[in-house]
């Protein structure tokens, strides 16, 4: 894997991370209670979260530019890691076996997909 590669593997998995933060700002936002619906999807918090939307799709558009298109897809499964780490810290969801164990297969995919190349 070339340094290119790696840059633009990285920019992936930043876009990623912020789209999982953009999933947790709108969960944040649906907790609440607005007085109308037009201030249930017109509020900052929800602003922000689909702009974020928009800036990780400009970074997965560039990271395709010098990214293997089969590495793609690996690298964004990294996003179940992210949510799941946010949902346990952010809003105290349980962790089961069950969870624990589909977290296992998906990260040992990512390392097997990434180490066979």
């Amino acid at each position: 894997m070339g340094e290119n590669t790696l840059l633009h593997a990285g920019i992936l998995l930043f876009g990623v991370f912020i789209g999982a933060v953009s999933q947790v700002m709108l969960k944040k936002a649906a907790q609440k209670h607005y007085d109308s619906v037009l201030h249930e999807y017109l509020n900052p918090l929800v602003i922000l979260a689909y702009a974020l939307f928009v800036g990780t799709t400009l970074l997965s558009v560039l990271a395709y530019r010098g990214l293997p298109l089969s590495l793609g897809p690996v690298l964004e499964a990294t996003s179940y890691l992210y949510v799941t780490f946010f949902g346990v810290t952010i809003f105290h969801e349980k962790m089961n076996r069950k969870k624990l164990l589909a977290l296992a297969l998906i990260l040992a995919g990512i390392v097997v997909s990434a180490a066979a190349g």
